[in-house]
């Protein structure tokens, strides 16, 4: 029974395919061959290429691509709910951005998935109480990606960051499993109140391009945010949202419209 559980603990499908692409990317365009053998060919595993690809990314004249990569490899290992987090992500990517034709992609192209998760590294820092080095990659994602995710924030897995540009999450925010976001979206505060204070976005979610989400709320699960829109007030479940301030305007207009992608109000999927 014991080598049995070795043997299934040995299985990764997204690796595995991760590594097939790889190989055939390297056989369509050789120019790119050296970075795709040192940012997935020449790993193991897929947090170990994780790793590499924080590091090659958050790297400075301030903190080394190895020192990096160390951290990385200790909350890999310390914390293994972060890389399967990272295969939901990828996974996610691909079904939901039809931009996304390949597993390799997120890994090697898409900032939205690098983001993501260089905070989820951030994250364990800082609940390991290692505020500082935290805040250090918090800096560094916001300077390579432009994307500000406060370290203490809590996100899910499954997320699916589109485009990612300008995307402000807030220290006391929590995004649930299976949300999907636009670039330019804030959860975000209203006020210098210093206690709980950002919003709690529920499983499922849609949240679309340029919404700005507002104050200690909860926005229910498989709800739609529309484009453009600022929540100020709660939202219920598998509804829809659009307008300033955010009214109700309708039902979500499918089961899951994080998945579905669908932003048009009055559809049905």
């Amino acid at each position: 029974m014991a080598q049995t559980r070795a043997q299934l603990s040995e299985v990764d499908p997204v690796w595995d395919r991760i590594s097939q692409e790889a190989k055939q990317a390297v056989a369509d365009e050789p120019l790119l061959g050296g970075m795709i053998h040192s940012c997935i060919l020449h790993h193991s595993t897929f947090e170990c290429a994780l790793a590499y690809r924080n590091a090659m990314k958050l790297a400075s004249g301030e903190m080394s691509e190895q020192l990096i990569r160390e951290i990385c490899d200790e909350a890999y290992a310390a914390d293994p709910s972060l890389a399967l987090a990272g295969r939901a992500d990828i996974v996610a990517v691909y079904e939901r951005d039809p931009a996304c034709h390949r597993f390799l992609q997120p890994l090697l192209f898409f900032k939205g998935f690098q983001a993501v998760q260089a905070y989820r590294v951030a994250n364990w820092l800082w609940r390991q109480g290692r505020r500082d080095m935290a805040y250090f990659f918090q800096m560094r994602v916001s300077e390579t990606f432009g994307v500000d995710i406060h370290p203490a924030a809590r996100i899910g897995k499954g997320i699916m960051i589109d485009h990612a540009h300008s995307i402000v999450i807030g220290e006391t925010a929590v995004v649930g499993d299976n949300v999907s976001m636009l670039h330019s979206v804030t959860l975000g505060g209203t006020g210098k109140e210093e206690e709980d204070r950002h919003p709690k976005i529920g499983d499922g979610v849609l949240i679309g391009a340029g919404a700005k989400v507002l104050g200690n709320i909860s926005i229910g699960c498989c709800s739609r945010i529309a484009a453009g829109s600022v929540v100020l007030h709660d939202v219920p479940e598998k509804s829809t949202v659009a307008g300033v301030p955010a009214k109700v305007v309708g039902e979500a207009g499918c089961a899951q419209p994080s998945v579905t992608m669908d932003q048009l109000l009055g559809t049905k999927s």
